[in-house]
Parts: structure tokens; C-alpha cells; sequence
């Protein structure tokens, strides 16, 4: 399965192609007053409104720099079974894909409770790239606050 490789820091991950809708330049998102950390605002996506979130700042690092490397990563976001919303991920470095059997990734043997979305981890040459669940980016509480808030900031 072809899976899309991005960076985080000096850390590789990737997110399944699959949940790519398309992956675009980074683009000016319009803020949306008192987000939570990680939240770089909404922009529009063929006239509908789409949250989008820095994961360099929401994993406590700086905000995503802007370099032709950077891009906006619009990906389908929900649970199984949920409604499946557009999310827009700001990521650095997010310029090429990799073909990856899902059953080799192996867990990490290190779990964060504030970080549900880091998956498994692949050796891949010298580098260890961890999958990042789309789906398990956003709490559900979080995400329907969000979609609300995309939606008033572009009204």
C-alpha cells in the first residue's frame, strides 16, 4: 500500500494514501479566534469549508515552516462508521510516497495517552517512519467543535 511520508522535527512519519483526498501547496488559512494549540484556521476547499491543523505545532513544536516542501494535506477524517469530514494537515517535507506492507509496521513499544494517533513504526533504510491514524487525530468532541468553528469563520 502506498503510504505519504511527511516530517515532523527530524522524525519521519506517514499517513495512508488512502485517506489522501489531494495534497496541495501550502495555502493562507483564515484564523479562527481562540483555537486550541495546533489549530492553524480553515480555508476554502471548492467552497466548503475545511479546518486545517498544524501537526509540527500540535505536537509541540513550532508552527510548520513555510517552504516549497510544506503542504496543505487534505485527508478524509473520522472514525469507521462516522461521518468522514475533510481536514486539512499542514506538513513539512510532505514530497514523496512510499510503498509499505501495513502487516510490517511493528508497534513501538511506547504509547502516549495524548497522542492516540501514532501508530505503529517501519524500519525503512536508516530511518524509522511511524504511521500516523487519520482518524484518531481529533477527539470526537474536538472535531464537531471544529467543524462548527470552520464553518462560522468562512460565513
Amino acid at each position: 500500500m502506498i503510504f505519504l511520508l511527511f516530517q515532523i522535527g527530524g522524525d519521519r512519519y506517514a499517513i495512508h494514501a488512502s485517506q489522501v483526498v489531494e495534497v496541495l501547496p501550502m495555502v493562507d488559512c483564515k484564523c479562527i479566534p481562540g483555537a486550541a494549540v495546533g489549530i492553524a484556521g480553515v480555508f476554502s476547499y471548492h467552497g466548503d469549508p475545511v479546518p486545517v491543523i498544524d501537526l509540527n505545532a500540535m505536537t509541540g513544536g513550532a508552527p510548520a515552516k513555510e517552504s516549497m516542501s510544506t503542504r496543505l494535506v487534505v485527508v478524509r477524517c473520522g472514525e469507521l462508521g462516522t461521518e468522514q469530514r475533510l481536514l486539512g494537515v499542514l506538513a513539512e517535507m510532505a514530497t514523496s510516497t512510499e510503498r509499505f506492507r501495513p502487516e510490517e509496521f511493528k508497534e513501538p513499544g511506547v504509547s502516549v495517552s495524548g497522542a492516540p494517533y501514532l501508530g505503529p513504526v517501519i524500519q525503512n533504510g536508516d530511518e524509522i517512519v511511524q504511521w500516523v491514524k487519520v482518524e484518531k487525530l481529533l477527539s470526537p468532541a474536538v472535531r464537531s467543535q471544529l467543524w462548527q468553528q470552520a464553518e462560522a469563520a468562512l460565513c
